[in-house]
């Protein structure tokens, strides 16, 4: 038998292929060709899909006995069966490749035969390049994805390996008067065990999140597929398919990442768990752990957050509530959006009925029972530069872990009052006056902090203008300069002469630009002339004048120069406040607090403010003569402008160069009120002094707190849809009295049977706010009386016994007037504070 090379040519010139008698021609060669290639190529395939199953075998159980130490060796096995079945194909798709020797006259053995069937579909398969497109595109995805459910699991973190941060708490705070009005942080409340676990929360959580949670092993199919059978034709997400048990582990185990790795890596972490724990360990795990809204994470602190109360005390609508909350917690927290949480609540009172949990008739008692929040809807958004205070000196006073409960010293009434009136005032003055920025701190003379303003709108900048920026005080300085001098002999009646002065290189110059001659110091200081008072500091020193400072409580940096005596040092409007009511309490310095007191879960307090605090007491002929000076500055002074009617008032005015800055902080028998204008970006103003617009805010402030503080009226709020009680309405006249069913021509302004009557002190709106007036009043009856002779004038009118004016502001609906009487202003300074109604649109 001869063999044929089949790269040599034939003798006669053809090629082996080509020469006639010596080969079959055409198909009959080739078939036999083709048959032995993929007999080939089968041996091939067969044997490197052996090995691959035997490596995967050996990757898996490697895997789960070490975590995966064994991945790359198996990896690279695969990767090496893969590159030899790869070789072995290309090979057989190479012409000749197969066949190292041939015999000429050799007949096809049976075998070979038999195998024509196959070479025949793998010739069909090589010339239908679309089918092997087909199968190369399914085998791809399948391949990708058996490799993540493999990377899933060789990398899957330990159970429980999400930790809370460390020293994370939740401040619940209160007023003075002990009404709660914010919280800030997150609550985590007592960690539950089964004994505290009311059984109506355990069956609603399973009806409206996981009917088959007994049921099923960690994951359930039937309720993944109902899930993306709902979406689908919902056309949205609507119904999520994870089981208790996959949240569970998704909370305590992985990051919220939405991936399917991590979906992948929460199915096997479920398996496991439902493996290792029972059916009520885990449920009680999930809902110790789920966020329920309003910084609330686990069913003890959400119970606590809103209601009140111990998870063990929750009613059957209450947990039904709360169940409604984790599927959508920021969006239906009751503090926000209490209907859409009822409304969910019903729906879970449904499951239950649906799940055989409850029956229709506790269901419909359910829905019937009123549920009542313990807690404020919204923090007042003003109060927030309060908070960020308060909690700094929480944590000084009690660095503990766990939920707390801060007792503070605001005063909310206060409070309202000091944000409408910087708003107010700022509106009206601030854009002509180049000035953008106000801040106000609220002393008693104490140290108490009754109320804060530490900006004009806290959601555009939390930074706090009284506590952290630090501005030249000028002339407000000049308290400590004449309280030394007091001390040390000088008196109000010291005669010292306005003159031209060089103290070194500096040469202190009046504002005017004019001198006055002789003056006794009483008169120097209350028309602020800035060369007596550098004489002054000379005198008696500046590190005198530090020393004074100090001792009142001022912490920011004092240089030693002699331009300290006209305030070139930069100080906060806290810390001068305070030195300010060192000088009204007598005693020094003053210790200026925001908190009275903190509780923990323990019956004992963690922290309890003492009674009394003493500090050194000031000298009293030279206080006394320091609150004369003070008083002379409102009486005819730079600060005329702070003057309140019938009340003793001292303070002193501050204005820096080139207007950049404008103080003013004034005090009354009761109260210390510091006021700061200016901007952010220390550019100048437009010839705003202190005697200017902070005078007139002290005095905005001064004449209205002490009739709001003498009444002890409480505080209206939109949210509780607490009118503002009436004040000041004259009593009905014969003939003056109007009532009826009134139509709303806006919201200030009503008709009645083609009579109007226009609303005392309010400016009404149009629009949706007055048709949403209007849908309150329908068919309901208003009274509207007027004083004898007034008949024509706006008129104060009642509906079922409140203040249809207060009702009106106190809701946003409209704003106050000019001749409107303070409960009126008061009204519409909470909606202010509140974002209530047209606020919420303006900033």
């Amino acid at each position: 038998m001869s063999s044929v090379d089949p790269e040599r040519p034939h003798p006669d010139g053809t090629s082996p292929q080509d020469a006639p008698g010596k080969f079959t021609s055409g198909k009959g060669a080739s078939a036999e060709n083709e048959a032995a290639q993929a007999r080939a190529a089968a041996r091939e395939a067969a044997a490197a899909a052996r090995t691959l199953g035997r490596q995967l075998g050996v990757l898996l159980g490697s895997a789960a006995r070490t975590g995966g130490r064994g991945a790359a060796g198996a990896a690279r096995a695969s990767g090496q069966a893969f590159t030899r079945l790869a070789g072995r194909l290309r090979s057989a798709r190479r012409p000749g490749a197969g066949t190292a020797a041939v015999s000429a006259d050799t007949t096809p053995a049976p075998s070979t035969a038999a195998a024509v069937p196959r070479a025949g579909w793998a010739g069909r398969l090589r010339r239908r390049p679309i089918l092997l497109a087909v199968l190369a595109l399914v085998a791809l995805p399948v391949t990708l994805l058996a490799g993540l459910v493999l990377y899933s699991f060789v990398t899957l973190p330990p159970l429980g390996g999400v930790v809370p941060e460390a020293g994370q708490r939740a401040l619940t705070v209160e007023a003075d008067d002990g009404r709660v009005f914010a919280t800030r942080g997150a609550f985590q409340g007592q960690k539950l065990v089964a004994a505290d676990l009311p059984p109506h929360m355990a069956q609603a959580i399973i009806a409206i999140e996981d009917r088959r949670f007994r049921s099923h092993w960690g994951v359930d199919p039937r309720g993944l597929l109902r899930a993306m059978w709902r979406n689908t034709s919902g056309g949205g997400v609507r119904e999520g398919g994870s089981t208790i048990t996959q949240q569970y582990v998704r909370l305590t185990s992985l990051t919220q990442e939405k991936t399917l790795r991590r979906k992948i890596q929460e199915a096997f972490l479920a398996l496991r768990v439902e493996a290792t724990m029972s059916k009520d360990d885990i449920l009680l795990g999930y809902l110790n752990t789920a966020y329920f809204g309003a910084g609330a994470y686990g069913l003890d602190a959400a119970a606590r957050r809103y209601f009140g109360k111990g998870a063990k005390a929750l009613t059957l609508p209450e947990a039904a509530m709360l169940a409604g909350l984790v599927r959508a917690p920021s969006q239906l927290a009751p503090t926000r959006n209490f209907g859409g949480a009822k409304e969910r609540a019903d729906v879970v009172l449904q499951t239950m009925v649906e799940t055989a949990a409850i029956t229709a008739a506790e269901a419909d008692k359910a829905r019937a029972q009123t549920i009542t929040l313990r807690t404020p809807p919204e923090t007042p958004p003003g109060t927030n530069y309060f908070l960020d205070m308060v909690s700094g000196e929480a944590k000084r006073l009690a660095d503990t872990t766990g939920d707390v409960t801060v007792r503070t010293t605001l005063n909310l009434d206060l409070q309202s009052l000091a944000e409408g009136v910087v708003a107010r005032r700022m509106d009206a003055e601030g854009a002509k006056k180049k000035a953008s920025q106000a801040a106000m701190v609220v002393m008693n003379k104490e140290g108490a902090v009754l109320a804060m303003v530490g900006g004009r709108d806290y959601e555009d900048s939390q930074f706090n203008r009284a506590t952290q920026a630090k501005r030249q005080a000028g002339s407000l300085f000049k308290l400590f300069v004449y309280l030394t001098a007091y001390e040390n002999g000088f008196s109000t009646e010291t005669v010292l002469v306005d003159r031209p002065v060089q103290i070194g290189d500096w040469e202190p110059q009046n504002s005017t630009g004019r001198f006055k001659g002789a003056m006794p110091l009483r008169s120097a200081f209350a028309q602020s002339v800035n060369t007596v008072a550098a004489q002054l500091a000379d005198e008696i020193g500046i590190p005198a004048v530090i020393a004074t400072a100090r001792r009142l409580g001022v912490a920011s940096d004092l240089p030693n120069v002699p331009s300290l005596a006209l305030g070139s040092a930069e100080v906060t409007l806290f810390e001068m406040t305070r030195a300010y009511a060192g000088v009204l309490a007598g005693a020094v310095p003053v210790d200026a607090h925001s908190v009275h007191a903190i509780r923990g879960g323990a019956p004992q307090p963690l922290y309890l403010r003492p009674e009394t605090r003493s500090g050194t007491a000031l000298p009293t002929e030279a206080r006394a003569m320091m609150l004369d000076s003070l008083q002379a500055v409102v009486d005819g002074g730079t600060g005329k402008g702070a003057r309140v009617s019938g009340m003793p008032v001292g303070g002193k005015t501050g204005t820096t160069q080139d207007y950049r800055d404008a103080w003013f902080v004034g005090m009354t028998p009761d109260l210390v009120v510091g006021v700061w204008v200016g901007n952010d970006d220390n550019s100048s103003m437009n010839r705003v002094g202190g005697g200017d617009i902070p005078a007139a805010l002290f005095r905005d402030f001064v004449q209205r707190a002490a009739a709001q503080m003498a009444r002890g009226r409480k505080r209206p709020s939109a949210a509780r849809a607490e009118p503002a009680p009436a004040r000041d309405v004259a009593p009905a006249a014969a003939g003056a009295a109007i009532r009826g069913v009134p139509e709303v021509v806006d919201t200030g302004t009503l008709a009645f049977r083609g009579r109007t009557v226009r609303l005392l002190g309010v400016d009404g709106e149009g629009g949706a706010l007055a048709r949403q007036l209007a849908r309150y009043l329908r068919r309901r009856e208003v009274a509207c009386t007027a004083a004898a002779g007034a008949e024509a004038g706006p008129l104060r009118c009642q509906i079922d016994g409140d203040d249809l004016a207060s009702l009106i502001l106190a809701a946003g609906g409209a704003r106050a007037s000019e001749d409107a009487p303070a409960d009126l202003l008061a009204a519409e300074e909470q909606a202010r504070s509140e974002r209530a109604g047209l606020w919420r649109r303006e900033r």
